[in-house]
C-alpha cells in the first residue's frame, strides 16, 4: 500500500551551491509549507495560491527568518507524483538546507526514503515501472548516447513495445481459457494459424530486444575496447594519448605492463572504456604469464579489438601477428592500427596496405602515438565501429540487467507456445505458457510486481528523486 505521509528531501546534489532545492510531496505538502511560509503581501496564504505557481517569501520558526526563498506549487494530480508537490528554492548554504528540513519534519513531514518521489509516481499512475528506472539512467547518464536511450525509455518507448506484446497475447489467452470452459463440446475460439503468426513475431521481437541488450549495456556502461599487441608496440602510450593523460607506465623495456589498465573516456559524446593489456609474448615470468592471460580474457569481452603492430617490425612480422589475433577473436570489430608511422615509413606503410586484405568488420590505420599524428582519425573509426550514430532516436535498445533477465524468460516462454502450436498439443498446455509470457512482461512494467522487487529497485535511486 502507498505510504500517504507526506515526504521533503533535498532534490538538488550535495554541498554548497548558489541555490538548492527542497523538494515536499504528499496530501498535506502545501499546508506544511504554508505554517512556515511568511509573504511580503499581508494576509497571503499558499493553500489559497494556484497550481503551478511562483511565490516569493520568507520560512519562519518562532520568529527567526531562516531564508528568503521561492515556492513553487503543484497539486495532484497535475504533478509529477501525482500528489500535492512544493518545491522551496532557497540558498545553497547546507546549514540553511538542514535548517529548513528540521522546521518542515517538525511541522508533519517526515525524510524521504531513496526513490520515494520517483515510486509515488509510479504507485499513483503517473509512469510504468521501466519508465520509473529509466528515470535513474537519465540522472546517471555521463555521455550523450547513454542519455538518449534513457530519456526515450523514459518517455515510454521501450513501455509501448511490451504493451502492445501483452495486449496481442491477451486477446488469444481469452480466447483459449474459453475454449477450456467448453472443452466437452470440442471448440476452437483461438484461431490456431493467427496464434503461430503472433508467437513468431513476438518472438523475434523479443529475440531482437534481448540481443540489443548487449549494445545498451555497453552504452551505458563504456564500449568495451581491447588494446592489444606485442610488448613494447606503442600500447600504453596510445592509451595516454586517448585519455589525454599518463595513466599507464612507458618504458623502453619489454613487459612493463603486467596487467590490464582500464579507464572510460568521453570521446564526442560516446563512453569508451579502454583496457590497455599486458604485451603478448612467450615468457617464463609467473607473472607476466598472468598479465597476458587476462589480455587474452580482455580480448574476448571487448567489442572493439585495437590491434597494435610496430611499423619498424619486417612486414612479414606483422602479418604473423595479425594472424594470431584475428584467429583469436569472434566477430568482434577489428582496427588494425600501425603505430610509429613516423619511424616505419612511407614504403613500408604501402607494404602493408597492399597485403593486408580486410573485410566489413576490419579497419586499417596509420599513426604515430608518441607524436600524436593521426589520432583523429583513429578516433573517428572508434566512432564508426561503436554503431551509436546508426541508433534512430526512436530505436528501443535494452539498458537494464533486471530487463534482460526478464525478456530472456519472456523469449523462452513464447518459444514453447510457438513449439507446442507445431506439436499440436492441447489448450490448456498452451495457456499455461502464454500467461507466463505474459507475467514476465507485466514484471518490466510494473503490471505484475512484488514489494521485494519494487524495494530493490528503488533503493539504488538518490534521496530527493
Amino acid at each position: 500500500m502507498l505510504d500517504q505521509s507526506t515526504i521533503c528531501a533535498i532534490s538538488t546534489s550535495p554541498g554548497i551551491g548558489a541555490i538548492a532545492v527542497i523538494r515536499l510531496s504528499g496530501e498535506k505538502a502545501i499546508n506544511i509549507t504554508n505554517q512556515v511560509f511568511k509573504s511580503p503581501a499581508e494576509n497571503k496564504k499558499l493553500i489559497d495560491q494556484k497550481a503551478n505557481t511562483l511565490h516569493f517569501g520568507q520560512l519562519v520558526s518562532k520568529k527567526e527568518i531562516i531564508d528568503e526563498v521561492i515556492v513553487a506549487l503543484f497539486k495532484a494530480p497535475n504533478s509529477f507524483t501525482g500528489e500535492n508537490i512544493v518545491e522551496i528554492s532557497c540558498h545553497g548554504s547546507v546549514f540553511i538546507q538542514q535548517k529548513i528540513l528540521e522546521l518542515l519534519v517538525e511541522n508533519g513531514a517526515r525524510m524521504a526514503r531513496p526513490g520515494e518521489f520517483t515510486q509515488r509516481a509510479f504507485m499513483n499512475g503517473k509512469m510504468d515501472l521501466s519508465q520509473a528506472e529509466a528515470v535513474a539512467d537519465v540522472i546517471a547518464s555521463s555521455n550523450a548516447a547513454s542519455h538518449r536511450l534513457a530519456l526515450n525509455q523514459m518517455r515510454g518507448g521501450f513501455s509501448k513495445e511490451i504493451k502492445n506484446l501483452r495486449d496481442q497475447l491477451l486477446h488469444f489467452t481469452a480466447m483459449i481459457e474459453l475454449e477450456l470452459d467448453f472443452s466437452e463440446e470440442d471448440v476452437e475460439f483461438a484461431d490456431r494459424s493467427a496464434l503461430k503468426n503472433l508467437t513468431e513475431q513476438i518472438e523475434l521481437l523479443l529475440g531482437k530486444l534481448k540481443d540489443s541488450f548487449q549494445l545498451g549495456n555497453a552504452i551505458k556502461n563504456g564500449i568495451p575496447v581491447a588494446i592489444v599487441g606485442e610488448t613494447n608496440v606503442g600500447k600504453s602510450t596510445l592509451l595516454n594519448v586517448l585519455l589525454n593523460e599518463d595513466k599507464a607506465i612507458v618504458s623502453e623495456i619489454h613487459g612493463t605492463t603486467r596487467d590490464v589498465i582500464e579507464d572510460v573516456i568521453n570521446i564526442q559524446g560516446t563512453a569508451f572504456r579502454f583496457f590497455d593489456t599486458a604485451g603478448i609474448r612467450k615468457t617464463t615470468e609467473t607473472i607476466e604469464s598472468l598479465g597476458i592471460e587476462r589480455s587474452y580474457s580482455k580480448l574476448e569481452q571487448a567489442q572493439i579489438v585495437l590491434l597494435v603492430l610496430d611499423l619498424a617490425n619486417p612486414v612479414e612480422l606483422m602479418l604473423s601477428r595479425l594472424e594470431k589475433i584475428k584467429n583469436r577473436i569472434n566477430n568482434q570489430e577489428l582496427i588494425i592500427v600501425g603505430n610509429k608511422a613516423d619511424i616505419g615509413g612511407n614504403e613500408k606503410i604501402k607494404e602493408l596496405t597492399s597485403e593486408i586484405v580486410l573485410n566489413d568488420k576490419e579497419d586499417l590505420v596509420f599513426i604515430s602515438a608518441k607524436a600524436k599524428y593521426n589520432i583523429e582519425s583513429l578516433i573517428q573509426l572508434l566512432k564508426e565501429k561503436s554503431h551509436i550514430d546508426e541508433i534512430a532516436s526512436q530505436d528501443v535498445i535494452v539498458t537494464n540487467a533486471r530487463h534482460y533477465e526478464i525478456l530472456k524468460n519472456a523469449h523462452e516462454a513464447i518459444e514453447r507456445v510457438s513449439k507446442g502450436l507445431d506439436e499440436g498439443i492441447t489448450g490448456d498446455f498452451l495457456a499455461q505458457d502464454i500467461r507466463e509470457c505474459l507475467h514476465y512482461l507485466g514484471e518490466i512494467t510494473g503490471e505484475i510486481n512484488t514489494e521485494e522487487v519494487l524495494g530493490h529497485i528503488f533503493k539504488f535511486f538518490c534521496i530527493g528523486k
